[in-house]
Formats: C-alpha cells, sequence, structure tokens
C-alpha cells in the first residue's frame, strides 16, 4: 500500500509539473513565464517523472504481452478502440512526445493502430518505450530546456511528465478490457 501511494504522489508531482494552472493564458501567450515556472524542477524531479514512466512501460508492455492475440480485437463497444489498437495508440504517440526531447522529428513509422498481429503491435511498442528510453535519459541539467509541444511552450520535463501521464491513462483503459476478460493486470499481480 506504501508504494501505492508513492506512485499517486509522484504521479500528482508529475502532472502538476506538465499542466498550467486555470488563468494562465495570457502568460502562455507570452510563454516565458510558464517556461520558467517549469524549469525550476531538479534531478530529483526529473528522477520521479522517470521512476513513473518505469513502472507504467512495465504494466503496458506486461499486459501487451499477457493478452491474448485472439482478444486484442476485444473492446466494450464499437465506439471505442480495441485492445490492440490503444497498444497501438501509445506505441505511436510514444514517438510524437519523445522525438522533440532528442530534438528531432518523430520518425515515420506504420501506423502501430492498424499493425494485424498481437506480435507485430507488441514489437512496435517495444520500439517505442527504447525509442523514449532514451529521451528519459536525458541529463538532468538539460530537462529544464524550452521547447515547443502542440504550439506551446514546455520544458523537455514536462513533455515527458506529459508523456508518462498519457501512458497511464491508456493503462486505465487496459486494465479495464482485462478485467472484462477475467484479467488480472499487471499492477494487481504482486498484492499491491
Amino acid at each position: 500500500m506504501k508504494s501505492a501511494a508513492r506512485v499517486i504522489t509522484l504521479f500528482a508531482v508529475a502532472a502538476a509539473t506538465a499542466c498550467g494552472q486555470p488563468g494562465e493564458d495570457a502568460a502562455m501567450a507570452e510563454g516565458a513565464p510558464r517556461v520558467a515556472a517549469m524549469a525550476a524542477g531538479d534531478a530529483a524531479s526529473a528522477a520521479g517523472v522517470t521512476a513513473l514512466y518505469e513502472t507504467v512501460r512495465g504494466y503496458i508492455t506486461a499486459s501487451a504481452e499477457q493478452m491474448p492475440e485472439e482478444d486484442y480485437s476485444f473492446s466494450p463497444t464499437p465506439e471505442v478502440r480495441s485492445f490492440g489498437q490503444i497498444v497501438g495508440h501509445v506505441a505511436n504517440a510514444s514517438f510524437m512526445f519523445c522525438a522533440p526531447v532528442r530534438g528531432e522529428e518523430a520518425p515515420s513509422r506504420p501506423n502501430a493502430e492498424e499493425l494485424a498481429t498481437k506480435a507485430e503491435i507488441v514489437q512496435a511498442l517495444s520500439e517505442a518505450f527504447a525509442y523514449c528510453d532514451q529521451a528519459y535519459a536525458t541529463d538532468a541539467a538539460q530537462m529544464a530546456d524550452a521547447l515547443q509541444f502542440f504550439g506551446q511552450p514546455h520544458t523537455k520535463l514536462s513533455v515527458l511528465a506529459f508523456n508518462m501521464a498519457h501512458d497511464f491513462e491508456h493503462y486505465g483503459n487496459l486494465v479495464t478490457y482485462m478485467r472484462l476478460n477475467g484479467m488480472v493486470p499487471p499492477s494487481s499481480q504482486g498484492g499491491m
């Protein structure tokens, strides 16, 4: 239970780092005050965001491996992504989030949401996480470097926190899909 509380606390700190406060529209138009506030993070903040990313990376990878291939097409309603499409979406988004932190354009890759087999989707996810691992290995002193993301000023750390939060969001989807299929998700398998 203590480790779950630590994860929740670190997640809240990371989310606060990634998101602005209400009423910041004028500051966001200028950009500088928001970036300066985010740049106040230190090595401990970078380490906390990285630790949470590593946790969710493990959960998503284990979920993708645990789900049988015949259930990759499962979705609770026709309006939402299937299990396989969610895993593919995480892979696609990982390249989008991590490329600017690495100072690159996102590499051109097949749309992982459209891949046909579990093996292809798991491979795409593995490649995406390997790509992001290099972004999370950025020196802590460079995590405060400014960049533009979705047309707004950010720091490398805030983009990585955003990615980690996005991964947790979709891990929550995967947990629900697994539970609906009578499976225990990875985060609940160790007595957590």
